[in-house]
């Protein structure tokens, strides 16, 4: 009797377990690069300003590695200093570079920054993290916390493009992964489409705009977008 009173009992806790567990299910981690939408600064324009013209990833969830440049006379902003160094790889011709100053969260013009490289703080689009501070005594205030070495921009874009090719594949593969996860949910949960996007970014934002998906979290419309990107 009273080993199945102890049972009926675990069996109980167990249920009362689950049933807080779905009420209150986990969110996604926070990431150090994230930032309310409020507080997070866009300057490039379009239906799809929020997103990486690169890579198509929310911009104020990766804000404090955001870089910024002109492009003929319009803004294009980056997630990330390894996303200008695709533009740029590319073919493009960028000016008036800036990068955010992770202190004021203000974008700074990159000559000006002092970039902590290879920190403990995970990095954007890059195994070797890259953070920029308008004031070389942060840098070091964050480096001495943190770890990694400060340089200046000259520095960061050198060590951003000497492992470019590798972490572009790496990216590749997970990218191509992701898509044909995609393609699954866009089956699922998606109204179809037609139309033809050259980038995840203008993906995204036409299917956001068009409420074409529901109950998607950010991390399933970026798998949904890369698929509609490339189908």
């Amino acid at each position: 009797m009273k080993r199945l009173l102890l049972t009926l009992i675990a069996l109980a806790m167990m249920t009362l377990s689950t049933t807080a567990q779905e009420a209150h299910p986990k969110k996604m981690m926070k990431l150090f690069q994230s930032v309310p939408m409020t507080q997070a600064t866009l300057l490039q324009e379009g239906k799809a300003k929020p997103f990486c013209p690169e890579c198509g990833m929310m911009l104020p969830m990766f804000y404090k590695t955001n870089h910024v440049a002109t492009l003929d006379g319009k803004e294009k902003q980056y997630c990330s200093l390894h996303c200008m160094v695709a533009d740029l790889e590319h073919g493009a011709t960028l000016t008036h570079k800036r990068v955010v100053d992770v202190t004021t969260l203000k974008f700074i013009p990159v000559e000006e920054a002092y970039y902590v490289v290879g920190s403990s703080k995970k990095g954007t689009m890059s195994m070797v993290s890259k953070y920029a501070f308008g004031k070389e005594v942060d840098a070091k205030a964050f480096a001495t916390q943190y770890g990694g070495d400060v340089m200046r921009f000259e520095g960061a874009y050198g060590v951003a493009k000497q492992g470019f090719a590798k972490e572009s594949k790496m990216i590749a593969k997970k990218q191509a992964m992701m898509a044909k996860k995609g393609a699954m949910l866009y089956a699922k949960k998606c109204q179809a489409t037609q139309e033809k996007f050259e980038t995840t970014a203008d993906a995204k934002a036409f299917v956001m705009s068009h409420k074409l998906c529901s109950g998607l979290n950010p991390k399933q419309m970026q798998a949904v977008g890369l698929y509609l990107s490339r189908r």
